[in-house]
């Protein structure tokens, strides 16, 4: 039985892994996956946080070095009175801004949001993202990006990639495809649009998850939740490594359409099952 159920954490674990970064919607398929193998309730719930956070650690084992010298530059900016450090600097500005509506969000309606979750939310936001990210890669990606780099990004551009994060609180929206599209208006090519909201997942998912951790009821804890635990961090953190490099040399060759076709076909299909009660979905 225990054997069992750490299984079916580290399958969770995966399904987080893979689909983190990817513009499909993690909280929408951990929801789905944990109702087919019975894996839910407060334990769950928890699980996907930590999980969470072994995915967001591979973003910063990826990129530590351009973390490492954007936060030495930045502050580096400040005490030389702007005489050097500026790259990293004008990187942890855009960051911040970025990170400003998700954060104002969080802070005063994130109780509510949470409250609010239905899984008719999730279905609609798998269909919903589907069309929109179709919609916007057709109308942008005729025209000319400007921003190749990551560096070049200036703060109006990372503002507007903030403001279509706020997408993501919708549950099945996915964090990943909202900053996408954001960074597709702002001007950004897919890759650099891609890596720019891996860094800020960083502030954002860390944030959300601290909060649920430091909220968490920690008397239901047993041996094997807690092996199941550690097992399903290390797994996320794995898989996100891996699935994070393919993403980004996918994108430098094709178009986002497979995931968005993809969003609409399994939000069509699930809602079918939901209304025909074939399948129950909790939170």
């Amino acid at each position: 039985m225990e054997i069992t159920f750490l299984l079916k954490a580290i399958l969770i674990a995966i399904v987080e892994g893979i689909t983190e970064f990817i513009p499909v919607s993690s909280t929408g398929h951990m929801i789905l996956v944990g109702w087919a193998i019975d894996f839910q309730g407060k334990f769950a719930n928890m699980f996907e946080v930590v999980i969470q956070l072994g995915a967001i650690m591979a973003v910063v084992v990826l990129y530590w070095k351009k973390i490492e010298e954007s936060v030495i530059e930045f502050f580096r900016f400040i005490f030389t009175k702007g005489k050097s450090g500026k790259t990293g600097f004008k990187f942890g500005v855009n960051v911040i801004a970025a990170s400003i509506p998700m954060g104002i969000v969080g802070v005063l309606f994130y109780d509510k949001i949470k409250s609010k979750f239905i899984p008719e939310a999730v279905i609609a936001g798998f269909i919903f993202g589907g069309i929109l990210l179709l919609i916007i890669e057709r109308a942008y990606s005729n025209k000319p990006l400007k921003v190749s780099s990551i560096d070049n990004i200036n703060p109006m551009q990372a503002i507007t990639v903030g403001i279509l994060q706020l997408l993501s609180v919708w549950p099945g929206m996915s964090r990943s495809a909202s900053t996408i599209m954001g960074g597709w208006i702002a001007g950004l090519t897919t890759p650099i649009a891609a890596e720019f909201s891996f860094f800020l997942a960083i502030p954002a998912m860390m944030g959300s998850s601290l909060k649920e951790l430091f909220e968490f009821d920690y008397s239901i804890m047993t041996p094997i939740l807690w092996v199941s635990l550690v097992a399903g961090f290390v797994v996320a953190f794995l898989v996100a490594l891996l699935v994070i490099k393919k993403f980004i040399n996918y994108l430098k060759k094709k178009p986002m359409k497979v995931f968005a076709v993809y969003r609409i076909l399994a939000g069509i299909l699930l809602g079918i099952l939901v209304l025909t009660k074939v399948i129950t979905l909790t939170k």
